[in-house]
């Protein structure tokens, strides 16, 4: 990733464009030619917006029971045993623990992501209480360097960084859960995603008992997608077994590397900018960025609100299928069809860079052309979203088997009508589907 001073969200300085400060500030004196580099550069005060809910129980309470209680859905039968760790050391000993005795794993950060048997879980339930952020470097060549703890909302992060003017944060405003989970699932929305802000992992690695650094490359950041992620489906990744529901790598903090600035990136989702009532590619202000997302994910039903039961869910269910352009040709006319990019390769301010021979399809798309609108239900336990039919929520009843059945039916419509099979997105705890 190559980073390059504030210049009011303008592509990045180097040899060939250099640093540039345009009217939106007069930042005319904080550089010249013969600027030092290790000089931040002026900030304005700006308040730190409020966070929106992103844990769907709270750290420091009566300690759980249940998975219902540590999961957005509120699904979830009964767990042995809980944990806090307020310390890394804390957390690396409680890993250590329950490997050595062979006692399952489930790290739980915002629940957001899970779907829980009603079963429960026979083993230990770790979440890190940690909510810490480290600068290491602010400068006016370099950017901002930071690194936070893995336990920390994202959201709150998110907040943070619009008040210290670190860029790039605001079209992931909302998203309930931490900073770890982040890049195990590549998080995004609204056309960005973490692959574009991480510079690396902080992890344990359960198969080899130490800590590890794993850089941008290492990670292996796609849509919805990761190294930390694939070591629960592919053997390979898990140096020779599968590992679950909690991988072979558990992040302890995260590091970031952004430039310095108060505008957004480039408006890259149509949809946002159509509520910003600008055009593609315009720049707002990362707090008006912010509130624009809030309100549309709050359409959606994508803001945690325990009055809403469109927001038991776990987000979106189902990923976008990633398509050959074979299978997409075989789509009607009328699909949706995305370029599919690469956000671990953007220099600066560039768009992502195109990965070629595939395209992406929406999910609810298919899904709501297959007869599954808003609100279908095979009982009244759980139902898609009434406003959003790539979610599917608990009524206020749910089972695991309510949200499964119903998750069956969509993916079985959706291959007969399209050919194409549907991948639920969370993680399922003590489920196969």
């Amino acid at each position: 990733m190559i980073l390059g001073v504030f210049d009011g969200g303008m592509a990045a300085p180097s040899a060939r464009n250099p640093p540039h400060h345009p009217h939106t500030n007069d930042y005319s004196g904080a550089m010249t030619e013969a600027t030092d580099c290790s000089l931040p550069l002026p900030h304005r005060d700006i308040a730190k917006p409020t966070p929106v809910p992103a844990l769907a129980y709270p750290l420091g309470a009566q300690a759980p029971t249940t998975l219902a209680q540590l999961t957005t859905t509120r699904i979830g039968g009964p767990i042995a045993s809980y944990l806090e760790a307020h310390s890394e050391q804390e957390m690396i000993e409680a890993i250590k623990q329950a490997d050595a005795a062979g006692t399952p794993l489930l790290v739980v950060g915002g629940g957001s992501n899970l779907l829980a048997s009603d079963a429960g879980f026979d083993g230990l339930v770790l979440r890190d209480a940690r909510s810490e952020i480290s600068v290491n470097s602010d400068t006016q060549c370099g950017g901002v360097e930071f690194t936070v703890t893995a336990g920390m909302s994202l959201d709150e992060l998110v907040c943070e960084a619009i008040a210290n003017e670190w860029a790039g944060f605001a079209p992931l405003s909302g998203i309930p859960g931490t900073v770890g989970a982040a890049p195990v699932q590549n998080v995004g929305a609204y056309g960005t995603e973490i692959a574009e802000l991480v510079t690396a992992v902080r992890a344990w690695d359960r198969l080899k008992g130490r800590v590890v650094y794993l850089a941008l490359t290492d990670l292996k950041l796609a849509y919805r997608d990761s190294l930390l992620k694939q070591s629960l489906r592919s053997v390979e990744a898990g140096g020779g077994r599968l590992w679950g529901p909690t991988g072979r790598w558990v992040a302890l903090s995260v590091t970031f590397q952004v430039r310095q600035a108060y505008m957004s990136h480039p408006i890259a989702y149509k949809q946002l900018a159509s509520h910003l009532g600008v055009e593609l590619g315009d720049r707002v202000e990362a707090t008006d960025l912010r509130q624009a997302v809030l309100e549309l994910r709050r359409s959606k039903g994508m803001v945690l609100d325990p009055a809403d039961h469109n927001t038991w869910s776990s987000g979106s269910f189902f990923t976008n299928p990633v398509l050959t352009q074979q299978q997409a040709d075989k789509l009607p006319s009328q699909a949706p069809r995305f370029e599919v990019t690469d956000h671990s390769m953007i220099v600066g301010t560039r768009p992502a860079p195109v990965v070629p021979g595939l395209v992406k399809t929406s999910a609810a798309w298919l899904i709501q052309h297959a007869g599954f609108g808003p609100g279908f239900a095979l009982n009244d336990a759980a139902s898609l979203s009434t406003v959003h039919v790539l979610a599917i929520t608990n009524r206020g009843n749910a089972s695991a088997g309510d949200i499964e059945a119903l998750a069956k039916t969509v993916i079985a419509g959706v291959r007969d009508k399209y050919g194409l099979t549907l991948v639920p997105e969370p993680v399922r705890v003590g489920l196969d589907f």
